[in-house]
């Protein structure tokens, strides 16, 4: 008998309990078949940008950028959150929280309306929790996935919603994905720190943006004067 390890010549697939009712139902298979996962959905520049000693963008002050999910993520996450089609209304009333009132309301899907809290929370310890211990030391939850209680996808149009008043994340930290492709899918739009006058507007597709949540990183959500903008926002408490 011969063997080797240079050679991949397959792997096995977990397909018990695949779950059939949703759009893309490949999503929800972080933990049950990581490496097909990983093969989809995660950018081959995450491994590079997670090295210890690799070099971070910064396009603001205290405001990091890194490539996180493919652009087939970004698509499918887009497609798979309208075709459930159950966005909020983005005013203050919303029955999905605690006490039934938003702050700053936006027209969004929860990732528990999903069905994807779990697999979100895993995303957040094995993917995004390596890359906030590079730009933000010392927060660490060694015994689980980082503490993240809102989870959700917005859409920004400008019949509907077409940007955000500036406002503080209730987070000490915050993620936001670009999910589409400023001035093909939409025009306008953007993140801008109102402290520093300092916008990101050139969205990258799967890419994260991460920054403070509180008392320095006052933003705004930048008008989207055409098309639809897709985020995905986490705010995060390690």
């Amino acid at each position: 008998m011969h063997v080797s390890n240079r050679v991949e010549f397959g792997h096995l697939i977990d397909n018990e309990e695949f779950n059939l009712v949703p759009l893309n139902p490949e999503l929800w298979e972080i933990e049950k078949n990581r490496w097909d996962w990983e093969r989809r959905y995660l950018n081959p520049g995450y491994l590079e940008v997670v090295e210890a000693n690799s070099t971070v963008e910064m396009p603001c002050p205290d405001v990091y950028w890194f490539p996180v999910f493919t652009e087939r993520f970004s698509q499918e996450m887009i497609t798979t959150f309208e075709d459930f089609g159950k966005w909020s209304d983005g005013t203050h009333d919303d029955g999905r929280l605690e006490g039934g009132y938003e702050s700053v309301p936006t027209v969004d899907i929860h990732m528990k309306q999903m069905g994807m809290e779990a697999e979100w929370l895993e995303i957040l310890r094995s993917y995004i929790q390596p890359l906030q211990l590079k730009v933000f030391q010392g927060y660490n939850n060694e015994v689980g996935p980082p503490r993240a209680i809102m989870n959700f996808m917005v859409r920004y149009k400008p019949d509907e919603q077409p940007f955000l008043r500036p406002h503080h994340d209730t987070s000490t930290y915050t993620i936001n994905v670009a999910l589409n492709r400023p001035g093909d899918d939409y025009q306008g739009g953007g993140c801008r720190f109102v402290r520093y006058n300092c916008s990101v507007t050139d969205s990258r597709v799967g890419w994260v943006l991460m920054h403070p949540g509180r008392l320095t990183h006052l933003h705004e959500g930048l008008p989207t004067t055409h098309g639809t903008r897709y985020i995905i926002v986490s705010f995060v408490d390690p």
